[in-house]
């Protein structure tokens, strides 16, 4: 894995041992975890905007400002799916883990895939 910047929804205050956000739109923060030749190099932090704020797609403007290249996700809808992949935000789907730390090292082992679409939340939203 080259240099990688891997968003993961999370809980306050974010960070590798912040509880992850099972469904992506209902966390409180993205953490950022810049990652370079498999291993950790730095941790940032990007408030998640209210709902209101641009509904499902604010996030995807978000992170794609934010240089993030994939997503780290337990649940997500099929529009904000759509959003992350017309700007080149690769989603995985990481259903196991309670922190931002363990789903990320999930990744860099190689455990996780790439979202399936029978794995994606019903109702359009997220």
């Amino acid at each position: 894995m080259p240099r990688e910047t891997v968003a993961v929804p999370s809980m306050n205050p974010g960070g590798l041992d912040a509880a992850r956000s099972g469904h992506f739109g209902h966390c409180d923060v993205f953490t950022l975890v810049h990652v370079e030749d498999g291993s950790i190099q730095e941790i940032s932090i990007v408030d998640n905007p209210p709902h209101e704020q641009g509904g499902c797609f604010a996030p995807v403007s978000i992170l794609h400002q934010s240089g993030a290249n994939s997503l780290i996700v337990g649940g997500i809808g099929m529009r904000p799916l759509m959003g992350f992949k017309q700007v080149g935000i690769e989603v995985y789907y990481g259903p196991n883990g309670e922190t931002v730390g363990s789903v990320i090292s999930e990744l860099l082992e190689g455990k996780l895939e790439l979202i399936a679409p029978n794995q994606v939340c019903g109702g359009g939203g997220a």
